[in-house]
Order: C-alpha cells, then structure tokens, then sequence
C-alpha cells in the first residue's frame, strides 16, 4: 500500500479534507487517487480507478454517471462532502465494491438493484444480448430462462431485447429471488418476467425453452480463497463449484436437454473454468463466442447435441 494512503479513520485528516476539497472534482480526483494507493480491485464493473471514483461520487450524489466534465466543477455541501468521505472509506479500507455501497450496478445499458445477496453483474453475455446472439439465433425465441439469475439482470435484459417472448428468472438463493423480484418490478415488466426460487430446473415443472441463458457459479477451490478482497463481498454460493468449479455446471447439462425446444440453445458462463469444461467434455460440440468488449469463457450449445452427447453417456 501507498505510504500516501490515507488513514480514513484520522478524524483529524478528515476534517481538513472535507474542508479543503469543495468541488465534485476534487473528491472525485480524491477517490481515485486514494483507490489506487489504497489497492481497490476494480474487476466488478470497471477498469481503473478514475472511472470508478466517478461512478461512485456522481451516483452516490444521485447524478447522471455521463454528466457533462463542466458540472465536476460544482461546490458541494458539507453533508454532502461526509457522505463521500464515508463511502470511500468503504470502499478502500473495508473493500466493500461500489455496487454494493450504492445498492446499483448497470447491464445492458440501464441500472438494477443489487446487494451482497447477489453477484455484481459484468458478464460478458450482455455483448451477445447487445448483438441479438447472432448468429447462433436465427429467429426470436418464445421462451426463454435465465437460470441462476442473481439480481435477474440478464433475463430482463433478454426481456428488452425480446419483448413478445415469455422469460423466467430462477435461483436457487430466496434472498437473491427478493432482488430480481425487485428489479422486475422497477422495470415494470411483471407481465412478461416470472421469477421462481429453487434448485436449477426444480421449481420450473416440464417448461421448455428456446434460449437457456446461464450463469452458474464456476469458481474453483484453488481460485476461490485467493480472489481478490473485494469478491469475499459477494456470496460465495454464487461462486464457488467445487475442485474445478464445473458441479453445478456438470448438473446443468445434463438437465438442460430437458428443458429446451427442438431447436433450443444453451448460452453458458464458465469463465476461467473452460479449460476444465473442455477437457471434461471433449466430445461435445460447444462454440466459444469472442467478445469484443473483453470477457471470456461463455459457451453455446444446441439442444440436438446435448441429446446426443448424454444419449450415449
């Protein structure tokens, strides 16, 4: 750590900070400077320091995140001035993400609610939602299901994009359904979004879907206690799988087949648990799509080869 890392617990320190730094620049300059000499992981939804710093002041002020530069050079109050304080001392002494201390993360271009009960969206499925899953998807699906929705942000992002199709959220954490059943309703999408608590497929009968969207938890045991401090945050049922991060994702094909149409598409996250997928499952024919916005590890496969494969398991 910096030795120009700030003792946010100096009550002294504090004052003169919230004396001398007056205007939505200065703190912002502050928090980035802080984070970076304070060590912030910033893997969960940004790439530097600045870029976070922003985030954090302008919402924590509830501003536009793409506020004009000209606005960074407004006074803020002194109310306003601690409450920042307090938030970057969160966030550099205790870790605790942005997402968490302002209860907001964005996917696929609009906010959603989030909490330590569920993960911090950054999926690189959005890019394949952005893009219509194209070209894997030849026409627009009739049902679809986001399972182990977290905050549900990637089945109401595939509500947006497929807005005459009926979506089911699920996840086996109750705390995690309370969330998603939040964001659907902040989003007014109740007509269109189902949200059902249980374990995979349990809870969802004999439905079949055209699009299986899923994002299980695919952690490693040699990856999961040496993550950075930040991800001790997020709940550890949504990470965690295992040796080598495939138990749940393993359950996941097997049942998949189940449930999808004739000429149904499983789009998977396994992340750095790839390597480990393929070597499992080498007779299988998944497409590794590249993102062009960075990410990795997501896979597609069809219903007809999921039936094949396990048909001669």
């Amino acid at each position: 750590m910096s030795q120009f890392a700030f003792a946010f617990d100096d009550s002294d320190l504090q004052q003169r900070c919230r004396q001398q730094l007056t205007q939505l620049a200065d703190w912002v300059r502050f928090g980035a400077s802080q984070m970076a000499r304070h060590e912030v992981f910033h893997g969960q939804g940004f790439e530097t320091a600045w870029d976070e710093s922003l985030f954090l002041c302008l919402r924590a002020l509830q501003l536009d995140w793409d506020l004009p530069a000209a606005a960074l050079a407004t006074r803020l109050l002194e109310e306003e001035r601690a409450q920042l304080w307090h938030l970057l001392q969160q966030r550099c002494d205790a870790k605790v993400p942005t997402a968490y201390l302002l209860q907001e993360a964005w996917f696929c271009g609009e906010p959603f609610k989030v909490t330590p009960d569920v993960l911090i969206p950054r999926s690189p499925i959005a890019e394949l939602i952005e893009t219509g899953f194209e070209p894997w998807l030849t026409q627009a699906p009739q049902r679809v299901l986001d399972l182990c929705t977290g905050s549900g942000c990637i089945g109401i992002a595939a509500a947006r994009l497929f807005p005459d199709a009926q979506v089911d959220l699920s996840d086996l954490s109750e705390a995690a359904v309370a969330v998603a059943v939040e964001n659907v309703a902040a989003k007014d999408l109740g007509w269109q979004v189902d949200v059902y608590q249980g374990d995979l497929f349990e809870s969802l009968g004999d439905a079949h879907y055209d699009l299986i969207i899923a994002n299980p938890p695919y952690v490693d045991a040699e990856d999961i206690d040496t993550m950075p401090a930040e991800f001790h945050h997020e709940p550890r049922l949504g990470l965690a799988s295992g040796d080598d991060g495939l138990d749940l994702v393993r359950r996941l094909l097997s049942e998949a087949a189940n449930h999808l149409s004739d000429d149904g598409l499983l789009v998977c996250e396994v992340g750095n648990s790839a390597g480990a997928l393929m070597e499992a499952y080498p007779d299988l024919p998944l497409d590794w799509p590249e993102f062009s916005q960075g990410g990795l590890g997501v896979f597609i496969v069809r219903a007809q080869d999921l039936r094949r494969h396990f048909a001669q398991v």
